[in-house]
């Protein structure tokens, strides 16, 4: 198990665009097992590459008793309906706000074999991939909340981070679901 530093809102790692990986190598295999092993540990169900401080298109999810999902260079290519939910971020720990996301998407992929493929999700599972590929694109989910709840959200942001220094938080092995 390889459990990594999440970044926390601030680090600017969280704003930047992430680059195109291209070549699914050893490398990039790696920072998959390691994403899953860091999102389970600290009991998410989605991680972005970025978030542990690796500015590439690389994103793993993992919702229910669904297939996990491994989204390399991915594209939404289609998205159906829209729901409102409630979402938090393990980069914005104690932070929750309500959302307007696609019901359903599609998204082009590279899977870990390097090839292209197309997956179909919705639900949960297609909120958590949007989230997710928004994060690769430097984009989080306070950006989609009206300006009055995001105040109100970073004020019990910087309330919650008094005296506490620094844009990282070391996620236990320990913590890890089975």
């Amino acid at each position: 198990m390889s459990v990594r530093t999440i970044h926390l809102l601030g680090s600017p790692v969280l704003r930047e665009q992430s680059s195109a990986v291209g070549t699914v190598d050893n490398e990039v295999r790696q920072l998959v097992t390691d994403l899953f092993d860091t999102m389970r540990a600290d009991d998410g169900i989605g991680l972005a590459a970025n978030q542990v401080g690796v500015a590439r298109r690389v994103a793993v999810v993992e919702v229910n008793d669904e297939p996990s999902v491994v989204l390399i260079d991915p594209v939404i290519v289609e998205r159906t309906g829209q729901v409102r939910g409630e979402e938090g971020c393990l980069s914005i720990p104690d932070i929750f706000g309500d959302v307007d996301r696609a019901q359903r998407v599609v998204v082009e992929t590279t899977n870990l074999e390097g090839e292209r493929i197309q997956l179909e999700a919705s639900d949960l599972r297609a909120r958590a991939i949007q989230h997710e590929i928004d994060h690769l694109d430097g984009i989080l989910f306070l950006d989609h909340l009206s300006p009055l709840k995001r105040r109100m959200l970073m004020k019990k942001w910087k309330k919650l981070r008094k005296g506490k220094t620094g844009f990282l938080k070391e996620v236990s092995p320990a913590v890890a679901r089975s």
